[in-house]
């Protein structure tokens, strides 16, 4: 089996879905396929669909024999030495599951595990909006805020298996600020950048704009409150809605900033649902430039010369094409 001939499986697990591309050895999507995570189910029972999965696209698109390895990214936290979820919140029955040992079990191939966030950044340097540089970070704006480095070519996975985990990072030390809804901690960009982080802000501050259209969120309707209602009061001209998606460019881009004073990457990617509308929509556009705008203001003439903000390109495709990535790699 020569190189140009292999294949690799990239396997994105998410907490309702789970996205399985066949990908050869230049990026190029073989056959695509979409499962249900069914997480009540149990991970044994995912295991078996995923096997399954495997075994009938090799067949059909006659690769059987030409795929090594199998890269697999999941939500964390996570153990990637035992190849294990430690505590997901969205995948609770996985935990402590021997996930990487069950799934070469059942198809006789070694895992490539990492963290999804990690999976998407390798996506995008391999692939997407990273792929003419040896370094680059990317940032995924969603429920949470996950993140992925790369530093000269190697992904930086972190001896306790959380490197990376750029959502977790302090952007505001006063001892009121704001709380992470997923682990609770105060003052980290998550809790101001993400989509949840966006909902709790609108919450708190809603009172003070009567005039918002936003107001038709309050009272028993506040649960149906989300960070894309928010981007569409704005499209409409709100005056509060606008301002959320300001304040939320400004904390974001003061955690580029730290990003890129640990790392200097050259380049950060925006990914993740929660672009407000990216470069297609004006205020997707503004979003970006308050955001690179933050970052010259608060770093050095030339780092700021030398580095590129810019949203991610791969969309929903990033995790399973650098999962796919990943394992190319490992196979070496």
């Amino acid at each position: 089996m020569t190189s140009d001939s292999r294949h690799y499986w990239g396997i994105d697990i998410g907490g309702t879905s789970i996205k399985c591309g066949l990908v050869n050895s230049v990026g190029e999507t073989i056959a695509y396929e979409q499962v249900p995570t069914l997480e009540s189910e149990g991970p044994q029972a995912a295991v078996n669909r995923l096997a399954n999965v495997v075994q009938e696209i090799e067949t059909r698109t006659k690769t059987v024999g030409q795929v090594p390895r199998i890269g697999m990214g999941a939500p964390g936290p996570m153990d990637l030495s035992r190849g294990t979820l430690v505590a997901p919140p969205q995948l609770p029955s996985w935990w402590e599951f021997p996930l990487c040992d069950q799934l070469t079990e059942a198809t006789g191939r070694p895992i490539s595990f990492l963290n999804d966030a990690n999976a998407a950044a390798y996506g995008e340097f391999w692939l997407g909006s990273g792929a003419q540089g040896s370094s680059m970070i990317l940032l995924t704006l969603g429920t949470g805020v996950g993140g992925g480095i790369i530093v000269e070519d190697q992904l930086v996975n972190g001896v306790n298996s959380f490197g990376s985990e750029c959502g977790h990072i302090i952007v505001d030390p006063s001892p009121d600020a704001q709380l992470c809804a997923w682990g609770g901690g105060r003052g980290q960009l998550e809790a101001y950048a993400s989509a949840s982080g966006v909902v709790m802000r609108t919450k708190h501050r809603l009172s003070e704009f009567p005039q918002s259209l936003l107001q038709k969120y309050t009272g028993e309707a506040s649960s149906q409150l989300t960070a894309k209602r928010v981007w569409e009061a704005a499209t409409q001209g709100d005056e509060f809605a606008n301002l959320i998606i300001d304040e939320t460019a400004h904390w974001l881009g003061i955690g580029v900033t730290n990003l890129v004073h640990t790392m200097d990457p050259g380049h950060v990617a925006l990914g993740g649902a929660m672009n407000f509308g990216g470069e297609a929509c004006e205020i997707g556009r503004r979003f970006l430039h308050l955001v690179t705008e933050e970052f010259r203001q608060r770093t050095f003439p030339n780092v700021f010369e030398g580095t590129t903000i810019s949203f991610a390109t791969l969309g929903h495709e990033a995790g399973y094409l650098g999962a796919a990535g990943y394992a190319r790699k490992q196979d070496g």
